[in-house]
Parts: C-alpha cells; sequence; structure tokens
C-alpha cells in the first residue's frame, strides 16, 4: 500500500477514536464544574430536593436566589423530581439544623427547616439562607450582626437580611475556586450537623 494511502487510513482511524471519546464524556452522571464562556474558573452546579419541606418553597428559592446572586462559581439548582441531590432539604418542627459542608458535587448534606423558630418569630427566608450557607461550608458566626447571614438567631427576630455579605461570599468563593481542577478531596465536608437554637 502507498505511503499516502496510510497516512490517510491513519488519520481516519484517528479522527474516529477523537470523535468516540468526545462522545463518551460528553454526559457525565454526576454534576460537576461546567466553564463559562470569558471565565476563568468553573461553576460547581449543585442540585438541592426540597420535595420534603411543605411550606417552604418560597423562602427556600428566595435563599437559593440570594446565593446564586452572591456568588459566582457555586450554583444552586433544583434537582429533578426523584433524581439525586447534593442538599436535601426537609421540614421539621425543631430548631434548624443542617450538616456543614462544603458539599461536593455526588456528596450529600442534610438540611432541617425547623418550625420552632418561625413560630418564636425568626424570619423563614434568612432561616432557609443561613442553613444553605451551613451547606456551603460556612459555620455559624454568633454572636453577630443582622448584616453576618451567619450569625443567624443572635441577630434577632427583627433581622429579616437574607443576603450573605462580602466576607461570607468570599470564603464561599474560595471553597469551590478552581474545583474543575482540584481534587474532590482538597476541601471535605465537615460533616458536622449546626443546630441553630438560640
Amino acid at each position: 500500500m502507498p505511503l499516502a494511502t496510510w497516512i490517510k487510513a491513519g488519520t481516519s482511524a484517528t479522527a474516529l477514536v477523537l470523535a468516540m471519546a468526545g462522545t463518551a464524556s460528553a454526559a457525565p452522571t454526576t454534576p460537576t464544574a461546567t466553564a463559562q464562556p470569558g471565565a476563568q474558573a468553573a461553576v460547581v452546579t449543585l442540585r438541592y430536593d426540597d420535595s420534603r419541606a411543605a411550606g417552604w418553597e418560597a423562602a427556600i428559592a428566595a435563599g437559593v436566589a440570594s446565593w446564586n446572586a452572591s456568588v459566582t462559581n457555586v450554583r444552586l439548582v433544583e434537582a429533578a423530581p426523584g433524581g439525586a441531590a447534593e442538599i436535601v432539604i426537609v421540614a421539621t418542627s425543631g430548631w434548624p439544623q443542617a450538616t456543614l459542608g462544603p458539599v461536593r458535587p455526588g456528596r450529600q448534606v442534610r438540611v432541617e427547616l425547623g418550625s420552632q423558630a418561625v413560630n418564636d418569630g425568626y424570619n423563614k427566608t434568612r432561616i432557609a439562607a443561613h442553613e444553605l450557607g451551613h451547606s456551603l461550608g460556612l459555620p455559624d458566626t454568633k454572636p453577630g450582626p443582622c448584616s453576618q447571614l451567619m450569625s443567624g438567631s443572635s441577630a434577632g427576630t427583627a433581622c429579616t437580611s437574607a443576603v450573605p455579605n462580602a466576607t461570607e461570599r468570599s470564603r464561599v468563593q474560595s471553597y469551590y475556586a478552581n474545583y474543575a481542577n482540584a481534587l474532590a478531596a482538597s476541601v471535605v465536608t465537615d460533616g458536622r450537623t449546626l443546630v441553630d437554637a438560640p
């Protein structure tokens, strides 16, 4: 066979192998980081399941929107019905509590939105955003002012702010920075459950 025919055959085979490799890795089974056009860092997508948090839907949606507007390299999205989720949110009758993250794609933490805090006058949206902050890796900063989302109940029942301050945003950004290039084990979920009773 002439050399030109060998080169053509080799080029076609290489193109076929590369195309098949791209197809095989195009749809991962668990969420990872996805590149954003023009951005240097990738965005980590975390799914949440609030199917067992009846009565908290609006507060959860507002808390999620607050975090999604505040940080750029991690995004919270609602899980498909019956699908896997990194953040499982349930309504309870006790005090709000959550597993301390930062949670990683494919791992799982739990958030309990307790009605005891609402009965005592605390704002539902602030509670939801605060507990999601734990999932993203932030501990409590009690006592603290209303301007600190993670001050939780120590800010008092008059506090309705559900927006993380600059320090809180920066810490979450650092936990998820360059996640696409880092090993998932580099920052592991803390695993402690933080109860947010006063």
